[in-house]
C-alpha cells in the first residue's frame, strides 16, 4: 500500500464526540500497527475571539465542522471496519454505506494540501527563517509534518530553547 492511494474521508460522529473519537482511532492504529494505511485523523478547530461576561475578549478553538472528524486512509475492508466499528462513530459520510473520499476543492479551504512539496531538509538539521514572524531565526528541526506541510523548529526565545511550528516555504537549510 502506498500514500497515493491514501484519500481524505469524513466520518460522522455523535456531536461532542469529535475529540474522543479521534483518540480512539489513533489508539486503534498504534494497537493494530496500521500507521501505514490510517495515515491521519483530524478534527479541524479555530481560534475565535469572543467576549467573556467580565468585558474582556478571550480565544477559544471552535470545530469548523461539529460532529465530524477528518480522516486520510488507504480504504480497505480492514481500515473500513476499524474507523466503523471506533465508539462514538456513526458512519462514512457518503450515499449508502459507501465512502466517498474528499475531492480537492473541498480540501483546499480545510488548510489540507494535497500536493507534495519536496524541501532539502530534514530532522535535526538546522534551518534559517527567511519569511515570517520569526524570519531570521535559527533553529533545529526536531519535527516534520508532510501532510500539513510543517515543521516544528527549537528557537531560542528568552535564554530558553521554545518548540514553533513554521510552514515549509518560511524555511531554508543552512549549509
Amino acid at each position: 500500500m502506498s500514500e497515493e492511494q491514501a484519500h481524505w474521508y469524513v466520518v460522522h460522529t455523535y456531536s461532542g464526540y469529535e475529540n474522543k473519537v479521534k483518540a480512539n482511532i489513533d489508539k486503534a492504529i498504534e494497537n493494530r500497527n496500521l500507521q501505514n494505511v490510517i495515515l491521519e485523523v483530524r478534527v479541524p478547530t479555530q481560534t475565535v475571539t469572543e467576549p467573556k461576561a467580565n468585558g474582556k475578549m478571550k480565544s477559544v478553538e471552535r470545530k469548523l465542522f461539529p460532529g465530524y472528524v477528518l480522516i486520510n486512509m488507504v480504504m480497505n475492508d480492514d481500515t473500513w471496519y476499524v474507523v466503523r466499528n471506533t465508539r462514538g462513530v456513526t458512519g462514512f459520510v457518503g450515499p449508502g454505506s459507501k465512502p466517498v473520499p474528499l475531492t480537492d476543492e473541498e480540501m483546499k479551504p480545510l488548510g489540507i494540501h494535497t500536493e507534495t512539496m519536496h524541501v532539502d531538509f530534514d530532522v535535526n538539521d538546522t534551518v534559517a527563517v527567511v519569511a515570517g514572524v520569526w524570519k531570521d531565526t535559527v533553529g533545529i528541526i526536531t519535527r516534520m509534518d508532510p501532510s500539513k506541510q510543517t515543521a516544528t523548529i527549537t528557537v531560542e526565545l528568552f535564554g530558553r530553547e521554545t518548540p514553533v511550528e513554521i510552514s515549509f516555504d518560511e524555511i531554508s537549510k543552512l549549509s
